[in-house]
């Protein structure tokens, strides 16, 4: 455990953009945002808010934009739904989405204009006001039993500053990330980041930790976010507001990284979407026992035969 040197203001906020218009998942995300696809039987958001809960961040502020208005409803009270299931008896059920109306204080913002995820996050800086928050992003789902984000709160409330979370990845990939620059710290899973860049060529990486969508934010990336210009993408870069904070030793702090290796789920990749439906059927408890029975005679039957 990280020893305490000084006393920092707690956490209690939680920010999600969610305003991304899911074109990799076309022709399904036409109507429907990519945060309402379900992973099992849950809906891709749910998992997000549950994590932010779990770490003690009650206060959520959903970024949104045009057609996410399924997002604001499925966190809100179906009152013909529950009536429906309540006269059917079927309270399994009724438990089941009375849970997402009673998760978090939900809050919700447009980002009318998408210009990047440094841009949704400043859309967050009226409701979070002068407080540290954290940020949490849909297409990255991490299994509840690796608790990530209360360890990066825990570091943020020891440490200060802002905390990422880090993941080490094949070098021939970090060029689809934010990649960090890093020394070592008193902590193996903590580290000092000492320059980001976002989304380098390969030969180009100062190493292959790979940031993934967990942060924990100093309110000072706001005053950064508004004077950082358009990067790659002609995008606002969020990498970018946090590579001003990791080599200047001014306000705001230093820049911290947690390193991640737990279970992590990317549903933003088709191919990563299917592969986290199988694994977290699969540990199912209700699900799991048939649904990997079921696929033990799939992969060596049916994907046998020509």
């Amino acid at each position: 455990m990280l020893a305490m040197t000084q006393s920092h203001p707690g956490i209690s906020k939680a920010v999600i953009p969610a305003a991304g218009l899911g074109t990799r998942f076309l022709p399904a995300t036409k109507a429907t945002p990519k945060e309402m696809l379900p992973v099992v039987d849950k809906p891709a958001i749910q998992y997000v808010v549950e994590e932010a809960v779990d770490a003690g961040l009650h206060d959520v502020l959903m970024i949104t934009g045009r057609n996410k208005r399924p997002l604001e409803d499925h966190f809100d009270r179906n009152y013909e739904l529950e009536e429906a299931l309540d006269r059917k008896g079927d309270h399994e059920r009724l438990d089941r989405i009375r849970a997402s109306n009673d998760l978090a204080t939900m809050h919700y913002v447009r980002q009318g204009d998408p210009r990047g995820l440094g841009h949704a996050v400043l859309c967050a800086a009226p409701h979070v006001g002068d407080q540290p928050f954290a940020v949490l992003l849909g297409d990255d789902l991490i299994d509840p039993r690796d608790p990530l984000l209360s360890r990066m709160v825990e570091v943020r409330e020891t440490l200060g500053g802002s905390v990422v979370a880090l993941m080490e990845v094949d070098p021939a990939q970090v060029h689809l990330y934010g990649c960090a620059a890093v020394e070592p710290t008193g902590e193996s899973d903590v580290v000092r980041v000492t320059d980001l860049v976002e989304k380098p060529d390969p030969a180009d990486a100062p190493s292959n930790y790979a940031v993934i969508g967990r942060y924990v934010l100093d309110p000072a990336i706001f005053g950064i976010l508004r004077k950082t210009e358009p990067g790659r993408g002609g995008e606002i870069q969020l990498t970018d507001a946090l590579h001003k904070l990791a080599v200047d030793d001014g306000s705001g702090g230093p820049v911290h990284g947690v390193v991640f290796k737990g279970r992590r789920y990317d549903t933003g990749d088709r191919g990563d979407y299917l592969r986290a439906i199988v694994r977290l059927a699969c540990e199912r408890e209700d699900l799991g026992p048939e649904f990997r029975s079921w696929l033990r005679r799939y992969v060596t039957e049916e994907m046998q035969t020509p």
